[in-house]
């Protein structure tokens, strides 16, 4: 069997496990994304890149249905070569260039599993980012943490140091719930605090940053305040980890949406679940403030929620403006006027 043949096996295994009935984007022009977006933050103008490759092998988590984004089967690294050259001819990222202080790699997955997202696309998309974006500042990729290899990432940090400008390197997990039991048992994530310690042990020992999603009430059965005090327990934790190590850690936070194909999906529909209010992830962000690690608030469903299935709602769309300030600013008074919205 082939190496291509198991992964496609693991990814079965891992849809059938969770419950998922969503199919893969089969039409997609394998040499284009799956996604791009900008965003803002005080890190400054934000690239965030989704390429298009065969999915996450793990493909388990209960509420995650990123990958019918992308392909179940193989894509060679020709096309994600092509899917590179299509980013920088776009004509959006031509105009802000100069401006992008960071680009976040994802595929929905691990960039770093080899099997997955090629090794030789990846140095291409690091050349290509050398002579494009002068001012680059960071460079994050996506990964679960058995796929972040020391000397590979050794390897991309000398690569990005022949840009123009001194470029850090990142890695984003999902750590998705602080809490062991949801996180594992529920979610099941299959991330342990034991390998999260290893991964930011050995990022410290390269002055390589940590960034973390976190999703804010993942699962049915998990009350909104309950919700809240697992995000403030887990940047408590971030915090610890944080001042140990003196690793820069970032902590996204994603108000968790009803994604379709996925076990949210029937609990949802049956009231047994709804998404968080943002008011809500404003006074779980709060316990951020003071704290040695930065903090951003997702504010997209993506497109795949199902409808009504948003954290996004009829009345609450005012919050949008300021949390995107807060992102930009990390301004903590933003949170607390949001945070008292509803009282």
């Amino acid at each position: 069997m082939s190496v291509n043949d198991t992964v496609e096996r693991q990814i079965a295994y891992g849809n059938k496990k969770a419950g998922k009935t969503y199919g893969f984007d089969k039409s997609h022009d394998p040499s284009r994304l799956a996604q791009m977006w900008f965003q803002e933050s005080r890190e400054g103008l934000i690239l965030f890149v989704v390429f298009y490759t065969q999915a996450c092998r793990w493909s388990r988590c209960l509420g995650c249905n990123l990958p019918s984004k992308v392909s179940r089967e193989h894509v060679p690294f020709k096309f994600l070569m092509q899917q590179v050259d299509n980013l920088f001819a776009d004509p959006r990222v031509q105009k802000h260039c100069h401006a992008i202080g960071k680009v976040i790699v994802s595929n929905n997955g691990s960039v770093l599993d080899e099997d997955t997202f090629s090794s030789t696309a990846l140095m291409y998309l690091i050349a290509k980012l050398n002579l494009h974006v002068p001012n680059l500042s960071l460079l994050c990729m996506e990964s679960r943490p058995e796929y972040v290899d020391t000397a590979e990432l050794e390897f991309l940090a000398r690569a990005l140091a022949e840009g123009a400008t001194p470029t850090g390197l990142e890695i984003a997990i999902g750590f998705e719930a602080f809490d062991d039991h949801i996180r594992n048992d529920i979610f099941d994530k299959g991330l342990t605090l034991k390998a999260f310690e290893s991964l930011a042990e050995k990022l410290a020992a390269y002055n390589f940053a940590l960034k973390c999603y976190f999703m804010q009430k993942p699962v049915p059965g998990i009350g909104d305040d309950e919700a809240v005090q697992d995000i403030c327990r887990a940047i408590d934790y971030l915090n610890r980890i944080s001042n140990d190590l003196g690793t820069q850690i970032n902590m996204h936070l994603n108000p968790t949406y009803v994604a379709t194909g996925t076990a949210l999906e029937g609990a949802f529909k049956s009231g047994d679940y709804q998404p968080p209010r943002l008011e809500d992830v404003a006074r779980a962000a709060l316990a951020a403030r003071h704290k040695n690690l930065s903090l951003f608030i997702g504010l997209s469903d993506e497109g795949l929620a199902l409808p009504g299935g948003s954290f996004l709602r009829p009345g609450n769309q005012w919050m949008i403006e300021p949390l995107e300030k807060f992102n930009r600013t990390q301004d903590f008074d933003i949170l607390e006027t949001v945070g008292n919205a509803a009282k």
